[in-house]
């Protein structure tokens, strides 16, 4: 009926909330409608872009579990309209309260029930945040082995390697190979030149669209972003998800 993406990651400053931007985007591209919700605490992305109109829910009151909170967005989640998307994007510092939420109500199979169709979103980046990131993916198909989950390789803090191994064969996804559903590979670019692009975009919390066509956009910053934006599109059209 509708398709609901969890954005996850225990790891925080790793791209979540710029994977759950650039896919709310990327979906209305191929015509899907979307709506999104921002679930993060402490940094709410989502809900700064104006085109994304994304619905704020506070999970968490001083450190401690809103049910009710939890309820009402999954009250919606449940009565998402048929063929659409539903994103929510969600913060390192609830994401075991969420986990804990799902698990606890079987908030899977009531979605699987209504005949929705669920995907985990998860980042892996490298540098410093490998292992960490890393370890997120584990939990997460150890915690809900019976649903598909999209990686993120996010290359900007680093080169996703070990021993000079991709990471199709690292041992973390040797073990969870059969969990995961797609392999989505951020491209890789300069960090003075598309890195700071991109950085400038979302500090001024403007889409592609509108970076890619806005008239005080320098003329080589549109063709970079153009190409990155085209890159993006063509990895989720991919990754089977639309």
């Amino acid at each position: 009926m509708a398709t609901i993406h969890f954005i996850l990651q225990g790891k925080g400053g790793v791209g979540k909330s710029m994977i759950g931007i650039m896919l709310c985007q990327a979906l209305r591209h191929f015509g899907k409608e979307v709506s999104a919700y921002d679930a993060d605490p402490i940094n709410s992305t989502l809900t700064s872009f104006r085109e994304i109109n994304a619905t704020p829910v506070q999970l968490m009151n001083d450190g401690n579990i809103d049910s009710r909170n939890f309820d009402a967005l999954f009250d919606a989640l449940l009565c998402a309209p048929q063929e659409s998307h539903v994103i929510v994007d969600n913060g390192a510092s609830s994401s075991i309260a969420l986990s804990a939420y799902l698990l606890e109500n079987d908030i899977l199979q009531l979605l699987e029930e209504q005949g929705h169709l669920v995907f985990f979103h998860t980042v892996i980046t490298g540098g410093l945040a490998l292992a960490d990131t890393l370890k997120g993916l584990s939990g997460l198909a150890t915690a809900f082995p019976a649903s598909p989950i999209v990686v993120w390789l996010n290359p900007y803090f680093g080169e996703i390697a070990i021993d000079d191994k991709p990471f199709e064969e690292f041992k973390t996804y040797r073990e969870y190979a059969s969990h995961v559903y797609a392999v989505i590979r951020l491209p890789d670019g300069s960090k003075t030149l598309i890195g700071k692009d991109l950085e400038e975009l979302f500090a001024k919390h403007l889409s592609f669209g509108a970076g890619i066509n806005g008239s005080s956009t320098p003329c080589m910053v549109r063709s970079r972003l153009r190409h990155y934006w085209n890159q993006i599109l063509a990895c989720v059209e991919q990754a089977g998800i639309l």
